[in-house]
């Protein structure tokens, strides 16, 4: 009895706790955006215990196909803006449930215009007030956030976490990681590098999809649409367009990122910005994404019940918290 009473209690304590964490003070209507190369299928997340109008955070998505949440991991992050009295946008990437288009077949400058796009469209709600609009945007996101920031005049503050600055180099970096996270013996990670280079030398030669595939370099190619997204985007480099921000920015880092050279962000970053502009957040042992306890990188089901049922925990302790407070701070 002692036994089962002790079990009785850790359920219902689960549960609890369940319930708590998965608990966001959000609304979320699914809404159409007319885009520039067709419409956004989006969804718009409103604070459930404010009338309004709120402020707005348009999320920009990292690298790779994406729908409106991310699988849900968005949702303790639109839920922290909530707190702070804003709304939050974000959208289907292109060919993703449903979505018109192909997200492979887009530049980093089509992503800007479709950010362009959401940002004006919230000028059609009167439950959106314009004067206090942000973005957030991961990874990739620092290829394009800096074109929107100095596209338009009406964006408050701008949120990057674990932006790129240099395409090439960040994928090396990310190889790189990867392969010494498993453990590849330096036969397998040389041979890797170096098929690595040569696509690298195919695509600045300008060389098609078919030398592509006549050179033999990969045992599993890349496809026709990878291929065409990397020729339009290899030459990314944010480091022009970072001077040219105006607005505040919150730069967070995580010290545990396998995907982005976060040293050489910091650096580049405190370099180029404004010093008054930029605040550097940085999670010593945190992911790509801000995960606590190298969650990103692990496949259990401890990790996916953890994701599904109480998905603040899984972040950092005190990134929502900074995302919050900063909005707050820089929309009064």
């Amino acid at each position: 009895m002692a036994a089962l009473g002790t079990i009785a209690a850790l359920v219902l304590g689960g549960t609890v706790w369940i319930l708590v964490a998965g608990d966001f003070a959000i609304h979320e209507e699914r809404v159409t955006i007319e885009g520039p190369r067709g419409e956004l299928h989006a969804v718009l997340a409103t604070p459930v215990n404010s009338e309004g109008p709120h402020g707005l955070v348009v999320f920009v998505h990292g690298d790779g196909p994406a729908n409106a949440s991310r699988d849900d991991t968005y949702k303790p992050l639109w839920d922290a803006y909530a707190k702070a009295g804003f709304a939050t946008l974000s959208w289907d990437k292109p060919g993703v449930g449903g979505a018109p288009g192909d997200w492979l077949d887009q530049s980093m400058h089509d992503r800007e215009t479709e950010v362009e796009a959401a940002v004006s469209w919230a000028y059609t709600r009167p439950d959106i007030d314009t004067t206090r609009i942000g973005v957030w945007g991961d990874g990739q996101a620092g290829w394009v956030v800096p074109e929107v920031l100095a596209a338009r005049n009406d964006v408050r503050f701008a949120v990057l976490v674990g932006p790129a600055v240099n395409w090439l180099r960040q994928h090396e970096f990310a190889l790189r990681s990867d392969l010494s996270a498993h453990g590849a013996p330096a036969p397998e990670a040389s041979a890797e590098l170096a098929r690595r280079a040569q696509r690298v030398r195919l695509l600045e030669e300008g060389a098609g999809y078919a030398a592509y595939r006549r050179s033999g370099i990969d045992p599993e190619p890349m496809t026709p649409a990878q291929w065409g997204f990397a020729e339009r985007n290899l030459r990314s480099d944010a480091t022009a367009s970072l001077p040219g921000i105006a607005v505040p920015l919150l730069l967070v880092l995580g010290g545990d990122d396998r995907t982005v050279d976060v040293d050489e962000t910091e650096s580049v970053y405190r370099r180029t910005v404004r010093p008054d502009l930029l605040t550097v957040k940085r999670f010593d042992d945190a992911t790509h994404s801000i995960t606590r306890e190298g969650i990103e990188y692990r496949d259990d089901f401890r990790v996916a019940a953890r994701t599904r049922f109480a998905p603040s925990s899984v972040y950092a302790p005190g990134y929502l918290d900074a995302l919050r407070v900063f909005a707050k701070r820089h929309s009064q």
